[in-house]
């Protein structure tokens, strides 16, 4: 695991910076172009949509091929969206935003299918619960570096040389995944679930006690994340705070998120992941109910650290609950239907949000999600029956 570990998250950091770098520029590009928000809000869903229909194939192929294969066709997919992106820079009128779209929808595909591989050989590197906590939370590290290395790394060129030039550094980002891929070992091709003995097909996954409980949970937490990430700049533009208080606000949120992730293997032998999931819903409830009383940008920049410290929590306990719960030879397919939520919520939320943030003012999107997902808490006090059935199975 020494050396296994360290190159999957550098696998995950090269695919998904290119991803998050295309993610800044493309839409950056279509606004210069005359594009109106309402494209650019379709271009940036097609970075999430197209992978919710994509992920259930991921899952399978990871699950049958193990790491390598996948990643190969992650890779193609990244460099294929970025390679479309730097097209896009030579064409005029609608085929340039329609090159900018398609590009989208292909980066997305690669980096969920690179992700999906990624997650299940990492699980497979723990022995227990303890251990897959620790590497979940090592793991997790690794979009919050991507998010910043990739949009830097695209603004840069964009500033130096142009969109091209941006494109043409993004297409052979993912090409690093594949020298550190030389570090995680090849497994032999494994047998379709439903040759080993497991059944129907990947919906009857969905059966495993408590999958459906977890699945639900996280997308409530998934939803949370979005929520903030949406409602924070409105909330901050209605007060008149200015971008840069704005991104000092959302930076505080992603730093406890980082934060946290050091903390958890540390502490990792004494927690349960229930616990630590139940714990989070609630604070994160509390949190959404008191951020429209936050009347200053320091006090918002508290409760978005308060925030980032439990939703940053979430994940690598969500990941070792689902590795528990469900056979080792399908946990492909069951990162798959986590892909699904997290990317169907990222691609209707932000919709949702703007409606109800129009309707009825961002402070009371936050009361809604905050009561959604405190409630959601007695939904994850099941998962404690189901993870010990597992335990006792296992």
């Amino acid at each position: 695991m020494a050396s296994v570990l360290p190159a999957l998250i550098a696998g995950q950091i090269a695919l998904h910076a290119a991803m998050a770098g295309q993610r800044m520029a493309a839409p950056l590009q279509a606004l210069q172009q005359g594009h109106s928000a309402w494209a650019v809000g379709v271009l940036l869903a097609l970075f999430a949509a197209l992978p919710v229909v994509t992920a259930l194939a991921a899952g399978r192929m990871a699950d049958r091929h193990g790491y390598h294969r996948p990643l190969h066709v992650a890779v193609g997919g990244t460099m294929l969206g970025a390679g479309l992106a730097f097209a896009a820079c030579f064409v005029d009128g609608w085929w340039r935003f329609g090159l900018l779209c398609v590009g989208a929808a292909a980066s997305g595909v690669g980096t969920n299918v690179g992700l999906i591989a990624i997650q299940r050989t990492a699980g497979h590197l723990a022995g227990d619960s303890t251990e897959r906590m620790r590497v979940f939370s090592w793991l997790g590290m690794a979009p919050s570096l991507a998010n910043v290395v990739g949009p830097v790394a695209a603004g840069f060129m964009i500033d130096a040389g142009g969109f091209a030039a941006a494109y043409a550094l993004l297409f052979a980002l993912p090409l690093l995944s594949l020298i550190t891929a030389r570090r995680v070992p090849v497994v032999a091709r494994q047998a379709p679930a439903r040759e080993a003995g497991d059944g129907g097909g990947a919906w009857d996954l969905l059966a495993t006690p408590g999958l459906k409980r977890l699945l639900f949970v996280n997308w409530l937490l998934s939803a949370s994340w979005d929520v903030h990430s949406f409602a924070v700049p409105v909330l901050g533009f209605d007060r008149g705070y200015s971008a840069s208080t704005i991104g000092i606000v959302l930076g505080s949120f992603t730093l406890a998120v980082t934060l946290v992730r050091f903390i958890i293997p540390l502490l990792a032998h004494r927690l349960r992941e229930v616990t630590v999931l139940r714990f989070a819903m609630v604070l994160t409830g509390i949190v959404f109910t008191l951020y429209p009383f936050a009347k200053t940008a320091w006090m918002m920049g508290i409760c978005a650290t308060l925030l980032g410290l439990t939703l940053g929590a979430v994940q690598p306990m969500i990941m070792s609950t689902l590795h528990h719960l469900t056979p080792e030879h399908r946990h492909g397919e069951a990162i798959a239907f986590r892909s699904m939520a997290i990317n169907f919520s990222s691609s209707v939320m932000p919709l949702a949000f703007g409606l109800a943030g129009s309707v009825l003012g961002p402070g009371v999107m936050f009361w809604i999600m905050g009561a959604a997902v405190g409630a959601g808490s007695w939904v994850a006090k099941g998962l404690t029956r189901a993870f010990a059935t597992a335990e006792r199975s296992s």
